[in-house]
């Protein structure tokens, strides 16, 4: 099977520094993709998974309140790769400047987590693209 190209590099600015970056051709793509059998379904699955998303967003009264759950989610199911044992609990409590029931260490890398997803969503609202660069950034965020 033969790769053909799906777009090319360009130099362009952003933020006011010069980047190179991968500006894919337009879509639908010509020829159109096959996506027949196994590629059809994993496509009408996704679309469902939008759809249903989008439905509930519609019908929350705060969607910073589901960012703030959603945020806090993630950080705890990454930080349990590493082994921590904090709970959503503990988490709130040490926002809240309470005593959470764990080692204090395994809570703080949780919301060191927070800390440093947030401040890339932060970044990305103030008009800072997704990037290798901002990717690197939110890695080393001190929290």
């Amino acid at each position: 099977m033969q790769r053909i190209a799906s777009g090319l590099y360009q130099i362009t600015t952003t933020a006011g520094e010069s980047v190179r970056s991968f500006v894919p051709d337009p879509l639908p793509p010509n020829p159109s993709l096959d996506m027949g059998g196994l590629g059809q379904a994993l496509k009408d699955r996704a679309l469902l998974a939008c759809g249903r998303l989008d439905g509930v967003a519609a019908l929350l009264p705060d969607p910073d309140l589901f960012l703030y759950a959603y945020v806090r989610r993630e950080a705890l199911l990454s930080s349990q790769i590493e082994g921590t044992q904090s709970s959503l609990s503990d988490l709130l409590l040490f926002e809240l400047e309470e005593a959470p029931g764990i080692p204090i260490n395994d809570v703080g890398e949780v919301s060191s987590y927070v800390a440093a997803l947030e401040h890339g969503l932060a970044r990305m609202a103030s008009g800072f693209p997704l990037s290798c660069r901002l990717l690197r950034e939110i890695h080393d965020h001190p929290g």
